[in-house]
């Protein structure tokens, strides 16, 4: 639980029940994300327009099984590996009956918003309509990664990349890293750049063909340029570098407003997209993973106890973790 900003602890929660339409269900193994990580400092937009208030669980990466029924849940959800949807709309306005829940007006977002409290726990309650079954092929650690991965789809989607274009992502964090595994995945020429050396490492033991700092970019046409960083200045440049009738997705949220010049976009006739939420792209996500054709365990740098999370929330990096950006934590065994 985060209980203030700057304060998390490990407390003893009454256990969820499952209400109609509901499951339960055992958490195996959950993810932290920048927006943890935010919600924690007291930094995210959620917190300071007052739709997050503390205490407040976090949690919306995660993987595990269906433990619980609620009334009027087919059985055949039980002992089921699972991840499930974030974002959870009211199910009745006009966005919802068009499949956009993701953007309802009214929806919940577990572990993000208050209401419904996040998988960073032993048990976690969820609507059956939000899961999403996990097949053998995808293991705890990338089930885990679901949710990300759903959101970097949808930014390569954007981009409607086709075989032999050129795409350059700018961030090699997590999200940054699975657009360019699901980049390289459409037959695109794929780059990444960022100023960290150790992130680019990741990128390189990936297997991406271009990787550079993002303050040495070779010279080259790209066709569609994905900001996937949380730098303001970055759509901008992205802007500057997209060939024209290319198109520039915005994925990276920054913590002040991002600045672009509308001639520009209009004068090269450039699209610009943004993306939120992974909700559209998780089944497509599992798809890849399962096949193989996407692999993000690799962006696994440690794996810890739920009573490590303060500490990680702080900041502290833990001992022995690997290049990757992505830290999780395990419910059913102690962290290792």
């Amino acid at each position: 639980m985060i209980t203030a900003p700057g304060c998390a602890e490990v407390q003893a929660v009454p256990a969820p029940v499952a209400a109609p339409g509901e499951v339960v269900v055992d958490v195996r193994r959950a993810g932290i994300c920048g927006t943890d990580v935010e919600l924690f400092t007291g930094e995210m937009a959620y917190v300071l327009s007052g739709v997050a208030t503390y205490p407040l669980r976090i949690g919306h990466e995660w993987m595990g099984v269906v433990s619980e029924l609620g009334d009027g849940v087919d059985p055949a959800w039980t002992g089921r590996r699972v991840t499930a949807d974030t974002m959870l709309g009211c199910g009745r306005c006009r966005r919802c009956r068009r499949g956009a829940q993701h953007v309802c007006a009214h929806r919940g977002e577990l572990g993000a918003r208050d209401g419904r409290p996040g998988a960073l726990a032993e048990k976690v309650a969820v609507p059956v309509t939000a899961l999403h079954a996990l097949p053998d092929t995808v293991d705890d650690a990338a089930g885990a990664l679901v949710e990300p991965g759903g959101n970097a789809l949808r930014a390569v989607r954007g981009a409607r990349l086709a075989e032999g274009d050129r795409c350059l992502i700018l961030g090699a964090g997590t999200i940054g890293l699975l657009c360019a595994q699901f980049a390289r995945a459409t037959g695109a020429e794929t780059h990444v750049a960022d100023r960290r050396e150790g992130a680019l490492d990741v990128a390189r033991d990936l297997g991406i063909e271009g990787v550079w700092s993002a303050d040495a970019l070779p010279d080259l046409p790209w066709d569609a340029v994905i900001d996937a960083s949380n730098d303001p200045s970055v759509p901008a440049r992205a802007l500057g570098l997209v060939e024209p009738g290319g198109r520039i997705v915005c994925i990276g949220l920054a913590g002040s407003p991002s600045l672009i010049d509308t001639r520009d976009l209009a004068l090269a006739d450039v699209a610009a997209v943004g993306v939120l939420s992974a909700s559209p792209g998780l089944a497509g996500t599992i798809e890849a993973f399962a096949a193989g054709t996407v692999d993000p365990r690799p962006l696994v740098a440690a794996t810890v106890s739920l009573e490590d999370l303060p500490a990680v929330l702080a900041g502290t990096r833990p001992e022995g973790s690997g290049p990757g950006p992505k830290i999780h934590v395990r419910m059913d065994e102690p962290g290792r």
